[in-house]
């Protein structure tokens, strides 16, 4: 839709901000901060119950963490209270509406179908959707390769740095990605390769501020948000010279 409302824009200026499939990257070197990676993934791909253009949903995990972190998030995804939105001990909510959790249910069912395991969660009832978490699931799933908007996320292993970023760029989205490493050598290689708007490290790719350029590039759009990056992309600069003739 956005896309489209582009073209009937003509020659007006127009800023962009759509969708995404936000992934986040644990490097090798988390051992010791899994607690905090966990909170932070967890937080990340469920609140507002996933439906955010930010929220994760694809956790690559490298291969010496993958056990320990699979099984803290699993652990951690089963304690997420879904229920009421008034209710204080909420997490999860319902989505937008019941069609839009049919849509996503459908979605898990053909990724299981194609070789996926549900490992938390997967009960599906009206618009609410239980905390989910996936492994398993191939890349040429509606589930992997499109936006969820959902409380949905995918758990995938690498084995090197390299792969992990490829594995991200593997999207036709690109908005943010967030990357937990202690290596500042891959956090600079990720900002260098990775084909997205803003990559946030130590953090979740949901992560944001309104006073940051915030967009993305492929199909999350064009332009940037954020008040002073908003204000010069709609701007059209003049110029004026002056030449002296005396």
């Amino acid at each position: 839709m956005g896309w489209d409302l582009k073209k009937k824009a003509g020659k007006k200026k127009v800023i962009l901000e759509l969708g995404g499939n936000a992934a986040a990257i644990v490097d090798g070197d988390q051992g010791g901060k899994l607690d905090y990676v966990v909170d932070r993934l967890a937080f990340g791909a469920f609140y507002q119950s996933g439906q955010s253009c930010i929220g994760v949903q694809r956790i690559l995990v490298h291969a010496s963490l993958y056990d320990a972190l699979r099984e803290k998030l699993i652990a951690k995804t089963k304690l997420l209270v879904m229920g009421d939105p008034k209710d204080e001990k909420t997490f999860v909510g319902p989505m937008i509406s019941e069609s839009e959790s049919k849509r996503l249910a459908g979605w898990m069912e053909s990724a299981v179908q194609a070789g996926a395991k549900i490992v938390a969660g997967g009960k599906v009832e009206g618009a609410m959707f239980e905390a989910t978490l996936l492994e398993g699931v191939k890349r040429d799933t509606d589930l992997y390769r499109k936006e969820a908007f959902g409380p949905v996320a995918i758990l995938e292993r690498f084995a090197d740095f390299d792969e992990a970023l490829a594995a991200v760029n593997d999207s036709d989205f690109g908005l943010q990605a967030g990357v937990f490493t202690d290596s500042l050598a891959h956090a600079h290689r990720a900002w260098d390769e990775l084909e997205v708007g803003g990559v946030v490290i130590n953090d979740l790719p949901s992560f944001r501020v309104d006073n940051m350029p915030y967009g993305g590039v492929k199909e999350s759009g064009l332009g940037r948000e954020g008040v002073r990056y908003a204000i010069e992309d709609m701007t059209e600069l003049r110029l004026m010279v002056m030449r002296e003739t005396w």
